[in-house]
């Protein structure tokens, strides 16, 4: 999957409704005090495959190369769902070999607390240097590029 298009909206769950099909979901999020819709099927990958209900934190990563209808409020296809902790961040993106994120945002310090794993949830045994990963973290230092020791890692392996 070309993970380097996608992007992301994080907020609450406002309300979940049944979306144009059974195994469909029409979710509305209030991300910075502006509603988005997110349309979850059966083929959006859930991290850790929680079931997500009204007031939960949430990231929702969309591709953004794909086509989205032009309505108010906003509507995205969700590929890849993902629940927040208070204060917790995530970023999706490619890590180099000193695992500095692609933008040059984010430099990882993996720490011996530091769970890397991969998406369905089983150990990574491996270094995580040059993959896509999925970071979740609360503090960063304020040196540029940010660095952080985060709580999990999972690596989006290529099959």
């Amino acid at each position: 999957m070309a993970y380097e298009t996608f992007e992301s909206v994080e907020g609450v769950i406002q309300s979940i409704n049944r979306g144009d099909s059974c195994c469909t979901m029409m979710v509305s999020l209030v991300s910075n005090s502006n509603i988005v819709n997110v349309v979850v099927t059966g083929e959006t990958m859930i991290v850790d495959n929680v079931r997500l209900r009204p007031g939960m934190r949430i990231a929702v990563f969309y591709d953004a190369n794909l086509p989205t209808p032009a309505v108010y409020p906003p509507q995205y296809q969700a590929e890849l769902v993902t629940s927040l902790r208070r204060n917790q961040q995530v970023k999706l993106d490619y890590f180099d070999d000193s695992l500095t994120s692609s933008d040059s945002t984010l430099r990882l310090n993996i720490g011996p607390a530091t769970n890397v794993e991969t998406l369905n949830g089983q150990q990574y045994t491996c270094s995580p240097e040059n993959s896509e990963l999925l970071v979740y973290y609360t503090t960063t230092t304020f040196s540029i590029p940010a660095q952080t020791t985060p709580q999990k890692v999972i690596v989006l392996c290529e099959y």
